[in-house]
């Protein structure tokens, strides 16, 4: 019967202290750094398989019979003879611009991609339809296809989403992916991002990775990383930055962040005008709406019954209705 052998690396300076032995075609030689992917995946460095100790010098940590070992595309599946830990796969992929593999289990795996539906239910407090203006620079932006949100595309002062209450940016949303977080953080472009989004009443930076994502990186000393992005939150605790796992987990909790904040917003603005003397958080230090493109003033002025050309520019009065008209609502 095959087996997968463990045996401890014989090498003190390498930093993948375990050698594995996957017995497919000749046998393959990986160095990892622990005996079973249990709570992650494991990181297999190929090795040469002169790598492998002699009998002399062969520190055996496990011997596990297996009931299958056979490649299947791009993965290598493994089915241990025994009760617990049964079923691995060793899976060559490309990352970072380099071939890679990993050991992983189905635990890790279902970690690794959280199997959740993002729920389509409306956002607490959102009444009808959410209007998120969505940053005119913003490559492959959110879409909320599953929401009642209306996005209409417009330069943002701060942020890549924000929704507008009063005339004013009350929220907005910075989105990163992971390596454009640990980037920005190299570069202090997130700091100088931070420090406007905190100019506003809320905003947050989301992250469509896990926090555990810094650890992994390679070309960066992750320490200096997580280091970096802690200072950051103790310099401006107002800016959350939330780690939500995947880009469709990140696009549902912007939703319900900038819903919330919008809904808080309102709110405030009610509360500052019943109550004399109140102070509203909102104040007039946030940034004034972004203004609305030609073409989407000329599709409202339609939309109202108002005659305007095809194109070209607008008459004054035209913007002044859709001035009132958006203050109105």
């Amino acid at each position: 019967m095959a087996e997968l052998v463990i045996v401890r690396n014989p090498n003190p300076e390498s930093s993948l202290g375990y050698l594995l032995w996957v017995p497919v075609g000749d046998g393959l030689v990986f160095r990892t750094s622990d005996t079973w992917p249990r709570t992650k995946a494991l990181y297999c460095h190929p090795a040469d398989r002169s790598e492998w100790p002699g009998p002399a010098a062969l520190d055996v940590v496990e011997r596990t019979p297996l009931l299958s070992c056979a490649r299947h595309g791009a993965a290598i599946d493994v089915v241990a003879d025994r009760r617990s830990e049964r079923r691995s796969q060793i899976v060559f992929t490309r990352a970072r611009g380099r071939e890679m593999v990993f050991w992983q289990s189905p635990r890790t795996r279902k970690q690794a991609r959280p199997q959740v539906r993002t729920p389509t239910a409306r956002a607490a407090g959102a009444d009808g339809e959410l209007e998120i203006v969505v940053d005119s620079h913003e490559r492959y932006a959110y879409r909320f296809a599953g929401q009642q949100v209306r996005t209409v595309g417009r330069a943002l002062p701060v942020g890549d989403y924000g929704v507008v209450v009063g005339e004013r940016l009350v929220a907005a949303v910075e989105r990163k992916s992971l390596p454009d977080l640990v980037g920005s953080l190299i570069n202090s472009t997130l700091r100088h991002a931070v420090a406007e989004l905190a100019t506003l009443p809320r905003a947050a930076v989301v992250v469509e990775d896990r926090y555990s994502g810094i650890f992994a990186q390679e070309r960066v000393r992750p320490a200096k990383i997580a280091d970096s992005l802690a200072e950051l939150q103790v310099r401006h605790p107002s800016v959350p930055v939330v780690f939500a796992e995947t880009r469709p987990l990140a696009e549902e909790w912007t939703y319900r962040f900038l819903a919330a904040a919008s809904e808080w917003a309102r709110d405030e603005a009610v509360v500052a005008e019943r109550i004399d003397g109140a102070a509203s958080e909102i104040g007039t230090d946030a940034p004034a709406a972004p203004e609305a493109t030609t073409a989407e003033v000329r599709a409202w002025a339609r939309s109202a019954g108002l005659d305007v050309p095809d194109r070209g520019r607008l008459r004054p009065e035209v913007w002044a209705a859709y001035r009132a008209a958006r203050a109105r609502d």
